[in-house]
């Protein structure tokens, strides 16, 4: 549909798909949208003026129902205020992302209802005059309007945030061909909080060593060298920090690494952690030993296999007037 060209569809189901943030050099700047797991919204066009938050199922009945406070609902809000639309909106969720998870559950609600209503408005905007609305909604899940999970569900692929003011984005070619595998421990650990524990101050020359290695890995990806990739892929600042949070993170990250890992991190603030694999056949074998060291340390846990989803949200049905 051409931007601003009225839709006929009443209702449409999107989905959005889980992110990684930060890809360990690249804190708060990085990140990759990957094809699966990923979070459903259904938004409809109604009577009744005002945003309703109809159902949510998958959260076990933790986030909240009312729309000011809720990620899906806000973006909805925001984009509808933003163009002085009186429309009245249904929305349902369905969450497939664990919240807390360091998947970008909150942002890939955000963004799928997000998409959901500019296809109901005509597509009145663009993807980068949304973005402040996604980002505005992750202000109310974690206390910072950052972009790195909303920007990559949004555009889709491995995006950069090159600047906050102005807002910056440029989205960046990713190797085709790695794998992403995709832990996550059954324990929960809030961004607010994992935010909160990072140092305020760094010294000069770690700094240094952190802007080389940014450096390095977006050349990395340009060139797809997995091995300018990997020596990239180290993170002083924050992974020291946050991985002390994760049970066994050091341990199955040196797992990974012995295993044919290209890199391996935290997800966002995690718990989860992600490892870029050469190929499928080493995700999948890396997904098994990851998946077996957890279950040895009684650790409950879920893991995924995915590459890059380049596309960003997609409708998966559509109900028309």
């Amino acid at each position: 549909m051409r931007k601003g060209q009225k839709s006929k569809a009443k209702e449409v189901k999107v989905f959005a798909s889980a992110t990684i943030a930060n890809l360990s050099c690249g804190f708060d700047i990085l990140g990759l949208a990957l094809e699966n797991p990923g979070d459903i919204v259904t938004v409809r066009v109604v009577e009744n003026p005002g945003v309703v938050i109809k159902k949510i199922i998958g959260d076990h009945n933790r986030l909240p129902s009312d729309p000011q406070k809720n990620t899906a609902g806000v973006a909805v809000i925001e984009y509808l205020n933003h163009l002085n639309l009186k429309e009245g909106v249904e929305i349902e969720i369905e969450k497939n992302l664990p919240l807390g998870s360091g998947m970008g559950s909150s942002g890939a609600s955000a963004v799928a209802a997000l998409w959901g209503i500019n296809s109901l408005m005509g597509n009145k905007l663009t993807l980068r005059e949304m973005l402040p609305f996604a980002m505005e909604a992750e202000r109310v899940a974690c206390g910072s309007a950052h972009a790195d999970n909303v920007a990559p569900a949004l555009f889709g692929g491995l995006v950069l945030i090159r600047s906050y003011d102005p807002l910056d984005i440029v989205k960046l070619p990713f190797p085709e061909n790695i794998y992403v595998v995709l832990i996550h421990p059954h324990i929960e650990i809030k961004t607010e909080e994992a935010r909160k524990i990072l140092p305020e101050e760094i010294l000069l020359k770690k700094a240094v060593a952190q802007w080389g290695n940014i450096g390095g890995f977006i050349a990395g990806v340009y060139t797809r060298d997995y091995d300018l990739i990997k020596r990239s892929m180290v993170d002083l600042i924050v992974e020291p920090v946050r991985g002390k949070l994760i049970p066994y993170f050091f341990e199955a990250k040196s797992i990974a690494e012995k295993n044919g890992a290209i890199g391996c991190g935290i997800s966002g603030s995690g718990p989860s952690i992600f490892a870029f694999c050469p190929d499928q056949k080493t995700a999948a074998s890396l997904s098994k030993i990851l998946k077996s060291f957890y279950d040895e340390k009684s650790i409950g846990n879920e893991v995924y296999i995915s590459k890059t989803n380049n596309k960003g949200p997609k409708i998966i049905r559509e109900k028309i007037r």
